[in-house]
């Protein structure tokens, strides 16, 4: 599936929920299914600077595509980054760079962060492109 695929799919499952108690909540269940970062990787060199909670995001190049492994020690960033590594993981790095991120604004997501968390996502957000950018870099 395309970046812009899995972000569609994301709008319409977040806009099965009533409220935001059950958004929330949804976030929670995603995040207990995110690929978990290997242990190794839990380090300052893989911590998201920004982000109120601790988030370690590490990322590997498979047949030319970005696989994202991540983890966090809050349940509710651990959701948000398992949505973003749902959407980013397994693409190429040239579509990563060139994708924009307004599903998290039609989701209602930021408005319903605290401006700590809010920075974080943009953090997060910011890191995933930085490490396509790096194996974007690789590829030319």
């Amino acid at each position: 599936m395309t970046i812009t695929e899995i972000q569609n799919e994301i709008i319409d499952e977040f806009s099965m929920f009533e409220d935001w108690e059950e958004r929330y909540q949804y976030m929670i269940d995603l995040g207990k299914t995110l690929p978990l970062i290997d242990a190794i990787y839990k380090n300052e060199d893989h911590i998201i600077k920004g982000c109120q909670s601790k988030v370690w995001v590490h990322a590997e190049m498979e047949s030319e595509k970005v696989a994202f492994t991540a983890d966090s020690d809050a349940i509710i960033t651990k959701g948000i980054i398992a949505i973003l590594i749902r959407v980013f993981s397994g693409q190429h790095p040239k579509d990563i760079i060139e994708s924009n991120t307004e599903f998290i604004d039609k989701i209602g997501l930021k408005e319903h962060l605290s401006p700590t968390r809010a920075n974080g996502l943009v953090s997060m957000i910011k890191q995933i492109k930085m490490y396509a950018i790096a194996y974007q870099t690789q590829l030319n």
